[in-house]
């Protein structure tokens, strides 16, 4: 199952294991299982102190536990974890066996102290990037906290238990067999919904905060650099964000980021979160910012109600995928309504779907799912495509889709527990017109965060923040960088560059204030 480079790369990671461990495998007469003994044999093969028993008596089979020998850890595949969950595997491995995890104390404390009884499932995909932030974390609570366990089910894999519980959507968690959250969640996150009073606990710990020289809102690109930036002028930095690495993280192949031929949003953002912790920045993750004030220094309010202070602010909130906003979008939204095809389109494997938006994401997203689903219908308002020609040509050469141009989609329709298809208006001739369809992938551009800013700073017509040319908004000392800002050009580099530049204008600011 492993090629020889892998074998020799794993090989070196389990000289890291602490205690031995023991691979129990749930098998059946499917060829997968044969594949999944073959597999856990390769690992056990790479070091003494694994070992693998076929004795498993799990009712998903093919299936495995990764446990302590002589006990358990509540760690469970359901499948074969390769493709985006090969770490997965590689860290569970490595945490059964005692290896110690990269959290704080405070969030191991934190899961010791959640009551027993919490039984986690999250339904992936192997395609799914956003997948393996899910599984791991909940795998690590699952080795941390023995009154919690947790099952990696591939949805590809099992696919009448995915069509049973109407999961249309990755990853998808239940806990204790109700639905609990879907895409991407950190831990953080994670322990925030399990943990009920942690919201009241964080916002005491905020609130204690010295003010900042430069705090950062917005964990992305921009953001980072801007951390970066601000920190090595020798500046108390703090960075707040709901979640670090922003829309990077929906983002597969990214072949335009200069002297990197090519790389994929999660790795970038791992790059980036590793460039960070180089500095003395203080990184406050999975917290969202409510309001903006001035006063004698700037002052951000959050969800959770504590209040940030600093001398300077840099809004860099980025964006986030642009709604359709018609009937029935919100209802059947992860039951047939999708925006990321690279980690919901294996769900919709032998079915038809159709995507919205011409534009290089949209015919993109069309392509991929081209190679999955049994038909792909593409639909964009305007009367031409928008996309690259390149891309326009690899779309027409496919023999299971279709354009439809000039169409204005209407509805969303369902049967009250999924998606069932849609309705368009021709912009030609208002004809109306109804596809039968089993999902959508909504691909038309982004929408700026600023909701929370509005009354706060300029915004643009669009939404976005006015800046001027050294990322100064309209309020002394509040500077913005990224897609969030009027700056005309959302890319990765770019925001880099202005998070960057914006850094500076703080650093400038602060040195021009203190003379004064």
């Amino acid at each position: 199952m492993l090629d020889e480079e892998l074998k020799a790369q794993l090989a070196g990671y389990l000289q890291r294991l602490v205690s031995p461990i023991e691979l129990i495998a749930s098998l059946d007469e499917r060829s997968e299982s044969k594949d999944l003994l073959a597999l856990l044999h390769d690992i056990a093969a790479l070091s003494p102190h694994i070992s693998v028993r076929d004795d498993g008596g799990d009712e998903r089979r093919p299936s495995f536990a990764v446990n302590l020998q002589g006990g358990e850890s509540g760690v469970r595949f359901a499948g074969i974890p390769l493709g985006h969950e090969f770490t997965s595997l590689v860290l569970a491995l490595l945490q059964v066996s005692g290896y110690a995890p990269k959290v704080s104390d405070d969030v191991l404390a934190q899961i010791r102290e959640l009551p027993a009884g919490l039984h986690f499932e999250t339904f992936i995909s192997l395609s799914c990037h956003n997948c393996p932030d899910v599984v791991q974390a909940l795998n690590l609570m699952s080795v941390v906290n023995p009154g919690i366990s947790h099952t990696m089910v591939d949805g590809a894999l099992f696919q009448d238990e995915v069509e049973r519980k109407q999961i249309m959507s990755v990853p998808s968690v239940h806990l204790n067999g109700e639905a609990f959250g879907q895409g991407r969640m950190t831990l953080e996150e994670i322990l925030a919904k399990v943990d009920t009073n942690s919201s009241a606990r964080d916002a005491e710990k905020l609130n204690a905060k010295a003010p900042y020289d430069v705090l950062i809102v917005g964990g992305g690109p921009a953001g980072a650099a801007a951390a970066i930036y601000a920190a090595r002028k020798g500046v108390s930095t703090g960075v707040v964000a709901e979640r670090f690495g922003g829309q990077v993280l929906d983002t597969m192949g990214i072949e335009n980021f200069i002297s990197v031929s090519r790389t994929e949003g999660p790795k970038l953002v791992a790059a980036l979160e590793q460039h960070v912790s180089d500095y003395d920045v203080d990184v406050m993750n999975a917290q969202r910012a409510t309001a903006l004030s001035r006063g004698d220094m700037v002052e951000v309010t959050l969800a959770n109600g504590a209040v940030l202070k600093s001398k300077t602010v840099i809004l860099a909130t980025g964006a986030r995928w642009r709604e359709i906003n018609v009937p029935g979008e919100q209802e059947y939204r992860g039951r047939g309504v999708a925006y990321c095809p690279h980690c919901d389109g294996p769900l919709f494997k032998g079915k038809k779907v159709a995507v919205i938006g011409g534009g290089n994401s949209g015919v993109e997203a069309a392509i991929d799912l081209a190679g999955i689903v049994v038909h792909v219908t593409l639909i964009e308002f305007d009367s031409e495509l928008r996309a690259d020609a390149v891309l326009q040509k690899k779309l027409r050469s496919m023999s299971n889709v279709t354009i439809i141009t000039s169409a204005l989609t209407t509805e969303v329709l369902g049967n009250g527990e999924k998606m069932t298809g849609l309705t368009y208006k021709s912009r030609i001739d208002d004809s109306a017109h109804e596809l039968t369809i089993d999902g959508v992938f909504v691909q038309i551009g982004l929408l700026p965060n600023t909701d929370w800013l509005k009354g706060s700073v300029a915004l643009s017509s669009r939404g976005e923040i006015e800046v001027d040319v050294k990322g100064q908004t309209s309020v002394p000392g509040v500077f913005a960088a990224g897609d969030v800002t009027t700056s005309p050009y959302k890319q990765i580099i770019i925001a880099m560059g202005e998070g960057s530049k914006a850094a500076l204008s703080a650093f400038d600011h602060l040195i021009r204030s203190s003379v004064s």
